[in-house]
């Protein structure tokens, strides 16, 4: 039987287009102050998630919700389960969109919303590849089971859950990164870097605060100081930005100086794409006349931090052969006069070398400025599954055949939920050649991407399970 997978999706676009505007309006940001027991992480995962299983119910599937935090979508029988992971959780939508990043928009061909790249938009894709296998009544051998997360953006808290109550799937993919497939997966492992407050007798750092989490480069950081002439230090900030990719506004209010720059964000697995606001901050910052604990955080964020996301500073720069780079993204920065500070630093490693090493060069560093380290949230380690493997060369060669391109496989500092099987992949939305604007302003996934990637996940899952 010879399927038209392309033109049976082009047949349905309209309905995915409709069951995804309605997931991309939820504004399904982790938010646990206003969680409660029904819905953990805040009420946007959790009226995402129903969402989700609603629609699958509406079609016909058998879904489970597991306590508010994670579900799936069910469908055949058989001895063997292919896993499809994905999440409908999004990074907060920050500053700099020029649309409602809620109110889904479609202008030249993009969708514009945030999660529309990153997850919802490939994991409606992969749903209606899916639904296309159950309409067609294809004849399969195995089960299909859709697992919804709601947690992927931070703690992966929702596939735990997950997994203590349910039986991992054989074999996988997870629709949350790019085309032609993703076979290796860095490590991830975060540390928090602790300072004192305080200042000196001259400037002093009030506060200082950048980033919303840590697997994002902060696009905006704002700095109140006092103990400094207006006029100089905008005369100051106008040099400094002379040569800088970066912008920034100066203001003075209640005799306090204000300063606001504004970066480029990008996702942490490669900082290089952005272009961080609070290392340019804590630059400019450098230049007055700060003391005890405000110098110390300033020095370790400008002389440190800034422009070194391979630790070269610190003396670790790694670059496995088949994993690449080790990297490094200082993702939240926050310092309180009276409090005292703190950075976040979140890195991806490849095999080769572990947390243990990174936490070293750390201390080392961080001695030399009174500051501390701790490591915060749990290690991923690295994951890799051989070109070699069925799953691999089926997925490449479905993707080789529908788009005529080449398929191969390809190892980054992101991590899915692909590397929660063992043999797990992750498997687009993303192809080669469309800009990135995952955890970025004005996120979008080209609408005939979006149908591309259906087809292709239409036919890779029959593949995996006739």
């Amino acid at each position: 039987m010879k399927i038209d997978w392309k033109n049976e999706i082009n047949q349905r676009k309209d309905a995915l287009l409709l069951d995804l505007t309605e997931l991309l309006k939820i504004e399904s940001v982790r938010d646990e102050k206003i969680g409660s027991k029904d819905a953990p992480f805040g009420p946007g995962p959790r009226e995402a998630l129903d969402k989700f299983l609603e629609i699958g119910r509406r079609d016909g599937f058998e879904t489970l919700d597991l306590d508010g935090v994670v579900g799936h979508l069910e469908y055949g029988t058989g001895n063997e389960t292919l896993g499809i992971l994905a999440h409908v959780d999004v990074m907060p939508a920050g500053n700099g969109w020029e649309t409602n990043p809620f109110e889904p928009m479609i202008k030249d061909g993009k969708l514009f919303a945030r999660g529309a790249s990153d997850d919802k938009g490939p994991a409606m894709a992969a749903y209606y590849g899916l639904k296309l296998i159950k309409e067609l009544n294809l004849p399969i051998s195995k089960k299909v089971r859709m697992i919804i997360g709601t947690d992927e953006e931070s703690g992966w808290r929702c596939m735990t859950h997950y997994f203590e109550k349910m039986p991992l799937p054989d074999f996988g993919f997870s629709p949350d990164a790019f085309f032609p497939l993703i076979n290796g997966e860095k490590g991830n492992v975060s540390f928090n870097v602790d300072f004192q407050g305080g200042n000196g007798s001259n400037a002093k750092l009030l506060d200082f605060y950048a980033g919303l989490r840590e697997n994002m480069v902060p696009r905006d950081a704002i700095a109140h100081v006092s103990g400094v002439a207006f006029e100089d230090t905008k005369k100051l900030l106008a040099k400094f930005l002379s040569d800088k990719p970066i912008e920034a506004t100066i203001l003075e209010k209640d005799g306090k100086v204000e300063i606001a720059v504004i970066g480029k964000a990008a996702h942490a697995q490669e900082p290089k794409n952005g272009e961080n606001a609070g290392t340019y901050l804590a630059l400019f910052l450098k230049q007055l006349n700060l003391g005890s604990g405000a110098k110390q955080f300033i020095e370790f964020a400008s002389n440190y931090l800034h422009e070194d996301s391979r630790m070269d500073n610190f003396s670790l720069h790694y670059s496995d052969e088949i994993m690449g780079d080790l990297t490094m993204n200082a993702g939240i920065f926050s310092f309180d006069a009276s409090k005292g500070g703190r950075i976040t630093l979140n890195f991806r490693f490849p095999k080769g070398i572990g947390t243990k090493e990174i936490e070293a060069a750390l201390i080392k560093v961080a001695e030399t400025l009174n500051a501390q380290i701790n490591a915060t949230g749990k290690t991923q380690e690295p994951h890799y599954v051989s070109p070699e493997d069925p799953l691999v060369k089926t997925l490449l060669d479905v993707y080789q055949r529908q788009t005529g391109n080449e398929g191969y496989g390809m190892v980054v500092g992101g991590g899915t939920y692909g590397r929660l099987m063992e043999r797990g992949v992750a498997f687009g939305a993303m192809f080669p050649g469309t800009p990135d604007t995952m955890h970025q302003a004005n996120e979008y996934i080209p609408v005939s991407d979006l149908l591309k990637a259906a087809a292709i996940y239409a036919e890779a899952i029959y593949e995996l399970i006739k």
